[in-house]
């Protein structure tokens, strides 16, 4: 009797893993696209003087940009336990233009990784320079949970609107962290770090 409970037990245990498992890659599945450009227009970025600074967690960010921006998501990543996880716990790798166009991005595999992003490909149709042209890495800290929330819940594929300021971080104990200005740069310090005050997903 107590082997037969112990292994009605068991098979719960697995079935309810299995659901769980199921439910959580349905939740992260990419989402599919037809083929064609979706995101025509490239990031609006103004600079800003003198703007207020924020305070956050023990950070010191200096606002130097207003950036706004309607992108496809081409990769998330969620950071716990790096230096900077505590303010910006996510890096989005997002494509505009071209590189909103599933005819490009099913020859393209991206990976996110170091707070950095790449490529692979051989017989992709577009130069080194239109891709970094045509998209960009972030590193994201929410101005609100309700923010964090929708970063949370993107999926490779969503079509966004983001608005917000890029900003470089100054860390009570010294670490300074700079952020891009420019969308023609790539390697290290080239991505940008966004303070997120809107962030909208256009469709599911």
């Amino acid at each position: 009797m107590f082997r037969r409970y112990k292994i009605g037990w068991i098979v719960i245990i697995g079935v309810t893993l299995l659901v769980t498992g199921a439910f959580a890659w349905m939740g992260n599945r990419p989402i599919v696209r037809p083929p064609g450009v979706l995101v025509p227009d490239e990031p609006v970025q103004v600079s800003l003087r003198d703007a207020k600074p924020i305070r956050i967690k023990g950070y010191h960010l200096t606002p130097v940009a207003q950036f706004d921006l309607k992108a496809r998501v081409l990769g998330k990543r969620y950071y716990r336990t790096d230096r900077g996880a505590s303010l910006a716990p996510y890096d989005l790798t997002v494509g505009w233009g071209p590189m909103s166009d599933s005819d490009i991005l099913d020859d393209l595999p991206i990976r996110l990784d170091n707070r950095a992003y790449a490529w692979d490909g051989d017989n992709v149709p577009l130069t080194t320079k239109e891709i970094i042209l045509h998209s960009t890495n972030m590193h994201l800290i929410p101005a609100t949970p309700g923010i964090e929330s929708v970063i949370r819940n993107l999926r490779e594929g969503h079509i966004i609107r983001l608005s917000g300021k890029l900003v470089n971080v100054l860390a009570n104990d010294g670490l300074r962290w700079q952020t891009s200005t420019t969308r023609r740069d790539a390697g290290v310090g080239a991505c940008e770090i966004v303070w997120v005050e809107r962030l909208e997903i256009l469709d599911e």
